[in-house]
């Protein structure tokens, strides 16, 4: 139906076009529209209406018919409101005289940035909405951004707890520093649960959600709520008996939620996704050596720094020798000094297990992501090797040989992939899809035909 309706449409499309081509060519032709048609003075005459015997009483007695009645005249407020909108229409931007400079420049109004600075009632977390008010357009920057807040403050409290816990680097000097940085993240966190969770739409039933108590509700029965509640428990209260002690606020950790979620969107809108792939599970490496080298220096800690060849002896940078030992460690280099303990024994070896399979499992998530981002480059060079094979065992000429490298390079080049593989992923979609698709191809085809 819809590509019956389609032609259809094309069609018209096609006649209207002609229709005023002949009218640019030849200026006598009429328009396609038609033309209204002359009336008689008969039936001009039978339409107007006779005057009735309640209109003639009300001639004699001296009231005017209501047909006969003039508009009163328009009142002066109102001219008065209608000038003061056309004046406001035409200065949308009011003057600011500055004193240093000496001039006068023009800012928006205040309310316009409140108005783009303003969220929605319902956010889609999956898709950008493409919608013709530019508002929508700035929620969902202003939510991406917000995310990339939350996760700066979840990296914040993951990277940073185990070096403050484990390193000597938070002393009472400075604690007021990592103090306003905490309770900022703290405040990042609460926003985020306040404000901009409970406006995530969902799916049920096929149907995106966007009532506002529907949207609530569904928030807090789901377990991210759960974590990112447990996530903002002020643990911190402990301080005022045992200290300013880093492991209280272990719990900010369970706000892995919203990074992820950050991910999956920026994957989303970013054209090529798998060079943030590469950089994010490159980072997951390190933060593993990060962890090693903080455990590392646990252990020197429990044996004593120095006591032994195989802890950290305590020259130089503390973090730097720890991370060097950690990478030499997970990584396999060899060439370290031998433990000597049983305590040092059983670190060292679960260590090397630890880091065979980390650092394969790592490596082989960064193959897969090279060969997915390079999967239709290998196709077309494996299609075109096949042919060029097949062509040289039958003896084509070598005309035709040209020809078709320059179809395959032409339709690589045009559309990124070859016609099989386009039509196999066509019918991988659903029906009503596929046929909307199929729709608009068959439409382009005959406007460009």
């Amino acid at each position: 139906f819809a590509h019956d309706q389609l032609h259809d449409l094309v069609k018209r499309m096609r006649h209207r076009t002609t229709l005023y081509k002949e009218k640019l060519v030849d200026q006598d032709v009429s328009s396609p529209e038609g033309s209204p048609t002359a009336c008689k003075l008969s039936d001009i005459k039978s339409k107007i209406k006779k005057p009735t015997k309640k209109m003639s009483i009300g001639i004699v007695s001296g009231i005017e018919a209501p047909s006969k009645k003039k508009p009163p005249p328009p009142k002066e407020e109102k001219k008065e409101q209608k000038e003061e909108k056309k004046e406001e229409a035409a200065k949308p931007e009011e003057e600011h005289y500055c004193d240093m400079l000496c001039c006068k420049f023009k800012r928006r109004p205040l309310k316009d940035y409140l108005k783009k600075l303003k969220l929605p009632e319902s956010i889609d977390a999956y898709t950008v909405n493409v919608k013709e008010d530019a508002l929508y357009h700035v929620s969902d920057r202003i939510y991406l951004w917000w995310l990339f807040l939350v996760t700066l403050a979840f990296n914040w409290n993951c990277w940073l707890i185990p070096v403050r816990f484990t390193f000597p680097y938070q002393t009472s000097e400075n604690i007021y520093y990592w103090m306003i940085v905490d309770y900022t993240c703290d405040a990042i966190y609460l926003l985020d649960l306040f404000i901009f969770q409970p406006r995530l739409q969902y799916v049920k039933g096929g149907d995106v959600v966007t009532d506002k108590t529907a949207l609530k509700k569904h928030y807090k029965e789901s377990k991210n709520f759960q974590y990112d509640l447990a996530a903002v428990l002020p643990f911190d209260i402990l301080h005022l008996k045992f200290g300013f002690n880093p492991v209280f606020r272990a719990n900010r950790i369970l706000k892995y939620s919203t990074f992820f979620q950050f991910n999956d969107r920026l994957e989303a809108v970013m054209k090529k996704a798998y060079i943030y792939r590469v950089l994010r599970t490159t980072g997951y490496l390190l933060f593993l050596l990060h962890l090693n080298a903080c455990i590392y220096y646990l252990a020197s800690d429990f044996e004593g720094i120095g006591s032994t060849k195989w802890v950290y002896n305590g020259i130089g940078n503390k973090y730097l020798r720890c991370y060097y030992f950690a990478v030499r460690t997970l990584i396999t280099i060899g060439g370290l000094p031998e433990p000597q303990t049983v305590f040092e024994i059983i670190f060292q070896l679960l260590n090397f297990f630890l880091g065979v399979f980390v650092f394969s499992s790592l490596i082989g998530q960064m193959r897969d992501i090279i060969g997915a981002a390079t999967a239709r480059q290998t196709y077309y060079c494996s299609c075109m090797d096949n042919t060029i094979a097949y062509m040289n065992t039958y003896n084509i000429p070598q005309i035709v040989q040209n020809r078709v490298r320059t179809w395959y390079e032409y339709t690589w080049k045009s559309q990124g992939m070859l016609g099989k593989q386009i039509n196999q992923e066509v019918l991988e979609i659903p029906a009503i899809l596929r046929g909307a698709l199929k729709g608009w191809v068959s439409l382009n085809y005959l406007l460009v035909n």
